[in-house]
Protein backbone atom coordinates (compact mmCIF):
# COMPACT_ATOMS: atom_id res chain seq x y z
CA UNK A 1 0.00 0.00 0.00
CA UNK A 2 1.60 3.55 -0.63
CA UNK A 3 1.96 6.02 1.50
CA UNK A 4 -0.79 7.93 1.20
CA UNK A 5 -3.39 5.78 1.71
CA UNK A 6 -1.37 4.25 4.44
CA UNK A 7 -1.44 7.54 6.47
CA UNK A 8 -5.33 8.08 5.66
CA UNK A 9 -5.81 4.23 7.12
CA UNK A 10 -3.93 4.48 10.08
CA UNK A 11 -5.60 7.98 10.90
CA UNK A 12 -8.97 6.44 10.54
CA UNK A 13 -8.07 3.30 12.76
CA UNK A 14 -7.13 5.33 15.43
CA UNK A 15 -9.83 8.07 14.99
CA UNK A 16 -12.41 5.05 15.40
CA UNK A 17 -10.78 4.03 18.37
CA UNK A 18 -10.97 7.97 19.89
CA UNK A 19 -14.49 7.93 19.26
CA UNK A 20 -14.86 4.44 20.58
CA UNK A 21 -13.82 5.32 24.05
CA UNK A 22 -11.11 3.34 23.38
CA UNK A 23 -8.76 5.96 24.39
CA UNK A 24 -10.19 8.63 26.42
CA UNK A 25 -9.32 12.22 26.95
CA UNK A 26 -5.97 13.07 28.15
CA UNK A 27 -4.68 9.89 26.92
CA UNK A 28 -1.19 9.03 25.84
CA UNK A 29 -1.25 7.22 22.28
CA UNK A 30 1.31 4.87 21.09
CA UNK A 31 4.41 7.04 19.87
CA UNK A 32 5.43 7.28 16.26
CA UNK A 33 7.95 4.43 16.97
CA UNK A 34 5.52 2.08 18.22
CA UNK A 35 3.13 2.61 14.90
CA UNK A 36 5.75 2.22 12.50
CA UNK A 37 6.80 -1.08 13.98
CA UNK A 38 2.88 -2.06 14.43
CA UNK A 39 2.42 -0.98 10.85
CA UNK A 40 5.52 -1.14 9.11
CA UNK A 41 6.11 1.95 7.61
CA UNK A 42 8.04 5.19 8.12
CA UNK A 43 8.24 7.97 11.14
CA UNK A 44 6.68 10.30 8.60
CA UNK A 45 3.44 8.39 7.64
CA UNK A 46 2.90 8.12 11.18
CA UNK A 47 3.65 11.91 11.73
CA UNK A 48 1.20 12.41 8.90
CA UNK A 49 -1.68 10.57 10.04
CA UNK A 50 -0.92 12.39 13.89
CA UNK A 51 -0.77 15.72 12.23
CA UNK A 52 -4.12 15.22 10.19
CA UNK A 53 -6.38 14.20 13.84
CA UNK A 54 -4.93 17.30 15.20
CA UNK A 55 -6.52 19.22 12.24
CA UNK A 56 -9.23 17.25 13.26
CA UNK A 57 -9.04 18.60 16.79
CA UNK A 58 -8.83 15.04 18.12
CA UNK A 59 -5.18 14.47 19.44
CA UNK A 60 -2.93 17.16 20.51
CA UNK A 61 1.11 16.99 19.99
CA UNK A 62 3.40 18.49 22.36
CA UNK A 63 7.26 18.40 22.92
CA UNK A 64 8.49 16.30 25.35
CA UNK A 65 4.80 14.41 26.17
CA UNK A 66 4.01 13.10 22.83
CA UNK A 67 0.56 12.81 21.19
CA UNK A 68 -2.48 12.97 23.71
CA UNK A 69 -6.23 12.84 22.69
CA UNK A 70 -7.63 15.85 23.29
CA UNK A 71 -9.37 17.03 26.71
CA UNK A 72 -12.80 16.82 24.77
CA UNK A 73 -13.91 15.96 21.78
CA UNK A 74 -15.47 18.21 19.28
CA UNK A 75 -18.76 17.44 18.63
CA UNK A 76 -19.05 17.66 14.96
CA UNK A 77 -16.71 14.45 15.44
CA UNK A 78 -19.12 12.73 18.25
CA UNK A 79 -22.09 13.40 16.45
CA UNK A 80 -20.17 11.71 12.76
CA UNK A 81 -19.31 8.52 15.01
CA UNK A 82 -22.12 6.39 13.10
CA UNK A 83 -21.40 7.93 10.05
CA UNK A 84 -17.61 6.97 10.33
CA UNK A 85 -18.14 3.72 10.98
CA UNK A 86 -20.73 2.96 8.30
CA UNK A 87 -18.03 4.73 6.05
CA UNK A 88 -15.24 1.68 7.23
CA UNK A 89 -18.28 -0.57 7.26
CA UNK A 90 -18.34 0.27 3.09
CA UNK A 91 -14.90 -0.07 2.68
CA UNK A 92 -14.21 -3.59 4.24
CA UNK A 93 -17.55 -4.44 1.86
CA UNK A 94 -15.41 -3.07 -1.26
CA UNK A 95 -12.66 -4.70 -0.70
CA UNK A 96 -14.85 -7.69 -0.29
CA UNK A 97 -16.37 -6.95 -3.40
CA UNK A 98 -12.80 -6.71 -5.34
CA UNK A 99 -11.75 -9.90 -3.76
CA UNK A 100 -14.64 -11.84 -4.68
CA UNK A 101 -15.41 -10.04 -8.47
CA UNK A 102 -11.89 -10.74 -9.09
CA UNK A 103 -12.24 -14.57 -8.92
CA UNK A 104 -14.93 -14.15 -11.12
CA UNK A 105 -18.06 -14.07 -9.77
CA UNK A 106 -20.84 -11.60 -10.78
CA UNK A 107 -22.63 -8.88 -8.21
CA UNK A 108 -26.18 -10.92 -8.67
CA UNK A 109 -24.06 -14.22 -7.30
CA UNK A 110 -23.09 -11.71 -4.75
CA UNK A 111 -25.86 -10.02 -3.42
CA UNK A 112 -27.26 -14.25 -3.51
CA UNK A 113 -24.40 -15.02 -1.26
CA UNK A 114 -24.66 -12.71 0.89
CA UNK A 115 -28.99 -12.62 1.78
CA UNK A 116 -28.07 -16.53 2.23
CA UNK A 117 -25.14 -15.15 4.68
CA UNK A 118 -27.48 -13.08 6.90
CA UNK A 119 -30.31 -15.93 7.20
CA UNK A 120 -27.86 -17.94 8.83
CA UNK A 121 -26.84 -15.04 11.04
CA UNK A 122 -30.28 -14.06 11.84
CA UNK A 123 -31.04 -17.86 13.48
CA UNK A 124 -28.30 -16.93 16.09
CA UNK A 125 -30.36 -13.72 17.59
CA UNK A 126 -32.15 -15.06 20.91
CA UNK A 127 -33.11 -12.19 22.53
CA UNK A 128 -35.31 -10.13 20.80
CA UNK A 129 -35.13 -6.33 21.50
CA UNK A 130 -38.45 -5.43 23.97
CA UNK A 131 -41.30 -3.35 21.96
CA UNK A 132 -40.46 0.16 20.85
CA UNK A 133 -43.13 2.71 18.52
CA UNK A 134 -40.80 2.01 15.82
CA UNK A 135 -39.69 -1.43 15.84
CA UNK A 136 -41.78 -4.26 14.73
CA UNK A 137 -40.07 -7.79 15.96
CA UNK A 138 -40.66 -10.88 13.86
CA UNK A 139 -40.18 -14.68 14.87
CA UNK A 140 -40.95 -17.68 13.19
CA UNK A 141 -40.47 -19.55 10.24
CA UNK A 142 -37.50 -18.84 7.93
CA UNK A 143 -38.56 -17.50 4.04
CA UNK A 144 -36.28 -15.89 1.73
CA UNK A 145 -38.77 -13.94 0.24
CA UNK A 146 -39.54 -12.56 3.87
CA UNK A 147 -35.93 -11.51 3.94
CA UNK A 148 -36.23 -9.62 0.55
CA UNK A 149 -39.82 -8.13 1.19
CA UNK A 150 -38.92 -7.01 5.15
CA UNK A 151 -36.01 -5.11 3.37
CA UNK A 152 -37.98 -3.78 0.83
CA UNK A 153 -41.23 -2.67 2.67
CA UNK A 154 -39.65 -1.36 5.61
CA UNK A 155 -36.44 -0.01 3.97
CA UNK A 156 -38.03 2.27 0.98
CA UNK A 157 -42.08 2.29 1.46
CA UNK A 158 -42.10 2.72 5.11
CA UNK A 159 -39.03 4.49 5.77
CA UNK A 160 -39.43 5.03 9.91
CA UNK A 161 -40.14 1.54 10.65
CA UNK A 162 -37.77 -1.27 11.56
CA UNK A 163 -38.34 -4.93 11.04
CA UNK A 164 -36.31 -7.01 13.64
CA UNK A 165 -36.31 -10.70 12.48
CA UNK A 166 -35.67 -13.79 14.59
CA UNK A 167 -35.76 -17.35 12.91
CA UNK A 168 -37.39 -19.94 15.55
CA UNK A 169 -39.14 -22.01 13.51
CA UNK A 170 -43.22 -22.17 13.01
CA UNK A 171 -43.56 -23.33 16.12
CA UNK A 172 -41.26 -20.95 18.19
CA UNK A 173 -43.14 -18.16 16.48
CA UNK A 174 -46.53 -18.78 17.60
CA UNK A 175 -44.59 -19.13 21.37
CA UNK A 176 -42.88 -16.10 21.08
CA UNK A 177 -46.45 -14.24 19.81
CA UNK A 178 -47.98 -15.74 23.29
CA UNK A 179 -44.93 -15.04 25.33
CA UNK A 180 -45.26 -11.30 23.96
CA UNK A 181 -41.64 -11.60 22.70
CA UNK A 182 -42.85 -11.24 18.95
CA UNK A 183 -45.18 -8.56 17.25
CA UNK A 184 -45.50 -11.13 14.15
CA UNK A 185 -44.76 -15.18 13.75
CA UNK A 186 -44.56 -16.85 10.61
CA UNK A 187 -45.86 -20.12 10.63
CA UNK A 188 -46.32 -22.86 7.84
CA UNK A 189 -47.96 -25.77 9.96
CA UNK A 190 -49.72 -28.71 8.34
CA UNK A 191 -52.24 -30.60 10.51
CA UNK A 192 -52.62 -33.95 9.47
CA UNK A 193 -55.92 -34.70 10.59
CA UNK A 194 -57.13 -31.95 9.01
CA UNK A 195 -55.49 -32.08 5.72
CA UNK A 196 -54.93 -27.57 6.46
CA UNK A 197 -52.09 -25.30 7.98
CA UNK A 198 -52.00 -23.21 10.69
CA UNK A 199 -55.05 -23.38 12.51
CA UNK A 200 -55.44 -26.14 14.28
CA UNK A 201 -51.90 -24.94 16.21
CA UNK A 202 -53.36 -21.86 17.05
CA UNK A 203 -56.29 -22.90 18.90
CA UNK A 204 -53.61 -24.67 21.07
CA UNK A 205 -51.37 -22.54 21.27
CA UNK A 206 -53.10 -19.07 21.25
CA UNK A 207 -56.78 -20.26 22.30
CA UNK A 208 -59.36 -17.14 22.90
CA UNK A 209 -57.10 -15.19 21.29
CA UNK A 210 -58.36 -12.92 18.71
CA UNK A 211 -55.92 -13.15 15.87
CA UNK A 212 -55.08 -12.06 12.24
CA UNK A 213 -53.27 -14.27 9.80
CA UNK A 214 -52.26 -12.90 7.00
CA UNK A 215 -51.19 -14.79 3.91
CA UNK A 216 -47.98 -13.88 2.89
CA UNK A 217 -47.44 -16.74 0.17
CA UNK A 218 -47.84 -20.66 -0.57
CA UNK A 219 -44.29 -22.12 -1.03
CA UNK A 220 -43.43 -25.14 -2.95
CA UNK A 221 -41.60 -27.91 -0.88
CA UNK A 222 -39.81 -31.11 -1.67
CA UNK A 223 -36.42 -33.09 -1.93
CA UNK A 224 -33.33 -30.60 -2.33
CA UNK A 225 -30.39 -32.78 -4.49
CA UNK A 226 -27.13 -32.64 -5.35
CA UNK A 227 -26.76 -31.69 -9.09
CA UNK A 228 -27.67 -34.07 -11.47
CA UNK A 229 -28.93 -35.68 -8.75
CA UNK A 230 -26.20 -38.97 -8.74
CA UNK A 231 -27.86 -41.02 -5.98
CA UNK A 232 -31.38 -41.65 -7.99
CA UNK A 233 -33.22 -40.20 -4.97
CA UNK A 234 -37.40 -39.33 -5.79
CA UNK A 235 -39.36 -40.29 -2.87
CA UNK A 236 -39.34 -39.98 0.72
CA UNK A 237 -39.07 -44.17 0.97
CA UNK A 238 -35.19 -43.18 -0.69
CA UNK A 239 -34.52 -41.80 2.99
CA UNK A 240 -33.82 -45.11 4.44
CA UNK A 241 -31.12 -46.36 1.67
CA UNK A 242 -28.00 -46.42 3.55
CA UNK A 243 -25.62 -44.81 1.75
CA UNK A 244 -27.69 -41.62 1.74
CA UNK A 245 -26.85 -38.80 4.07
CA UNK A 246 -30.09 -36.91 5.19
CA UNK A 247 -29.95 -33.49 6.22
CA UNK A 248 -33.04 -32.06 8.93
CA UNK A 249 -34.80 -29.18 9.39
CA UNK A 250 -34.95 -28.46 13.32
CA UNK A 251 -37.79 -29.61 15.86
CA UNK A 252 -40.89 -27.17 15.89
CA UNK A 253 -40.35 -26.04 11.92
CA UNK A 254 -42.87 -26.60 10.02
CA UNK A 255 -40.99 -28.51 7.85
CA UNK A 256 -39.95 -31.03 10.43
CA UNK A 257 -43.81 -31.02 11.00
CA UNK A 258 -45.09 -31.89 7.51
CA UNK A 259 -41.99 -34.49 7.06
CA UNK A 260 -42.67 -36.16 10.53
CA UNK A 261 -46.06 -36.71 9.75
CA UNK A 262 -45.57 -37.83 6.84
CA UNK A 263 -42.90 -40.80 8.05
CA UNK A 264 -45.47 -41.76 10.45
CA UNK A 265 -47.99 -42.15 7.72
CA UNK A 266 -45.62 -44.25 5.28
CA UNK A 267 -44.56 -46.26 8.62
CA UNK A 268 -41.03 -45.49 8.16
CA UNK A 269 -38.94 -45.19 11.07
CA UNK A 270 -36.78 -42.04 11.46
CA UNK A 271 -34.08 -44.45 13.26
CA UNK A 272 -33.30 -45.83 9.61
CA UNK A 273 -32.45 -42.62 8.06
CA UNK A 274 -29.17 -41.54 8.06
CA UNK A 275 -28.36 -38.32 9.40
CA UNK A 276 -32.65 -37.57 10.62
CA UNK A 277 -30.92 -35.97 13.64
CA UNK A 278 -28.50 -33.41 11.80
CA UNK A 279 -30.58 -30.25 12.04
CA UNK A 280 -30.26 -26.61 9.70
CA UNK A 281 -32.33 -23.80 11.40
CA UNK A 282 -32.86 -22.14 7.57
CA UNK A 283 -33.65 -23.68 4.62
CA UNK A 284 -30.83 -21.98 3.13
CA UNK A 285 -28.28 -23.44 5.63
CA UNK A 286 -29.86 -27.12 4.54
CA UNK A 287 -29.07 -26.24 1.62
CA UNK A 288 -25.53 -25.14 1.63
CA UNK A 289 -24.96 -28.20 3.47
CA UNK A 290 -25.62 -30.41 0.50
CA UNK A 291 -23.88 -27.78 -2.36
CA UNK A 292 -20.69 -28.04 0.30
CA UNK A 293 -21.42 -32.20 -0.17
CA UNK A 294 -22.07 -32.68 3.72
CA UNK A 295 -25.11 -34.37 2.77
CA UNK A 296 -27.15 -35.77 -0.01
CA UNK A 297 -30.54 -34.86 0.32
CA UNK A 298 -32.94 -32.74 2.66
CA UNK A 299 -36.70 -31.04 2.54
CA UNK A 300 -36.76 -27.74 1.81
CA UNK A 301 -38.04 -25.10 -0.33
CA UNK A 302 -37.53 -24.87 -4.03
CA UNK A 303 -36.32 -21.06 -3.58
CA UNK A 304 -33.06 -22.58 -1.74
CA UNK A 305 -32.46 -25.56 -4.18
CA UNK A 306 -32.59 -22.51 -7.08
CA UNK A 307 -30.31 -20.07 -4.93
CA UNK A 308 -27.60 -22.91 -4.66
CA UNK A 309 -27.90 -24.56 -8.00
CA UNK A 310 -28.95 -27.52 -6.71
CA UNK A 311 -31.76 -30.05 -7.82
CA UNK A 312 -35.35 -30.48 -6.98
CA UNK A 313 -38.09 -32.75 -6.43
CA UNK A 314 -41.33 -31.52 -5.46
CA UNK A 315 -43.50 -32.84 -2.97
CA UNK A 316 -45.96 -31.01 -1.53
CA UNK A 317 -47.52 -26.76 -1.87
CA UNK A 318 -47.74 -25.21 1.16
CA UNK A 319 -49.16 -22.00 2.84
CA UNK A 320 -46.99 -19.39 5.27
CA UNK A 321 -49.19 -16.91 7.12
CA UNK A 322 -47.94 -14.11 8.93
CA UNK A 323 -50.02 -14.32 12.44
CA UNK A 324 -50.28 -11.35 14.58
CA UNK A 325 -52.83 -10.38 17.39
CA UNK A 326 -55.82 -8.25 16.84
CA UNK A 327 -54.26 -5.19 18.38
CA UNK A 328 -50.92 -5.46 16.55
CA UNK A 329 -53.00 -5.87 13.12
CA UNK A 330 -54.93 -2.25 13.75
CA UNK A 331 -51.43 -0.81 14.19
CA UNK A 332 -50.53 2.08 11.55
CA UNK A 333 -47.49 -0.10 10.34
CA UNK A 334 -48.80 -3.19 10.31
CA UNK A 335 -52.32 -2.14 8.41
CA UNK A 336 -49.92 -0.68 5.73
CA UNK A 337 -47.90 -3.65 5.25
CA UNK A 338 -51.30 -5.87 5.14
CA UNK A 339 -52.19 -3.45 2.35
CA UNK A 340 -49.44 -3.39 0.41
CA UNK A 341 -49.18 -7.48 0.46
CA UNK A 342 -52.28 -7.40 -1.08
CA UNK A 343 -51.60 -4.87 -3.70
CA UNK A 344 -50.45 -5.00 -6.97
CA UNK A 345 -46.75 -4.00 -5.87
CA UNK A 346 -47.09 -6.23 -3.27
CA UNK A 347 -47.65 -9.87 -4.96
CA UNK A 348 -45.43 -8.35 -7.48
CA UNK A 349 -42.54 -8.48 -5.12
CA UNK A 350 -43.30 -11.65 -3.97
CA UNK A 351 -44.23 -13.41 -7.40
CA UNK A 352 -40.51 -12.79 -8.61
CA UNK A 353 -39.06 -15.51 -6.17
CA UNK A 354 -39.64 -18.87 -8.05
CA UNK A 355 -41.27 -21.43 -6.17
CA UNK A 356 -43.52 -18.80 -4.42
CA UNK A 357 -47.60 -18.73 -5.17
CA UNK A 358 -48.98 -15.47 -4.83
CA UNK A 359 -52.70 -15.70 -5.80
CA UNK A 360 -53.61 -15.39 -1.70
CA UNK A 361 -50.74 -13.42 -0.94
CA UNK A 362 -52.61 -10.73 1.21
CA UNK A 363 -55.61 -12.52 2.16
CA UNK A 364 -56.79 -12.03 5.46
CA UNK A 365 -58.33 -14.67 7.74
CA UNK A 366 -59.64 -13.37 11.58
CA UNK A 367 -59.11 -15.75 14.32
CA UNK A 368 -61.73 -15.36 17.75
Amino acid sequence: MDEQHLYEQIAASIRNEILEGRFKPSDRLPSVRELCQTWHCTPGTIQRAYQELSREGLVISQAGRGTQVAGSIPQSKTSGKNTIRKANLVHRSETFLLEVLTAGFDLEEIQSAMELAMDRWRTLERNPQPAIQQRLRFAGSHDMALNAMARHFFGEVLKDVNLQITFTGSLGGLLALRDGKADLAGTHLWDAETDSYNLPFLRKVLPDVPLWLVTLAHRQLGLILAPGNPLGIHTLEDLVRPEIQFVNRQSGSGTRVWLDSKLKGMNISTDLIHGYQDERLTHSDLARSIAEGNADVGLGLESAALAYGLDYIHLTRERYDLVMTADTANLPAVQALIQWLGSEDGRGFIGRYQGYDVLETGRIHKVG
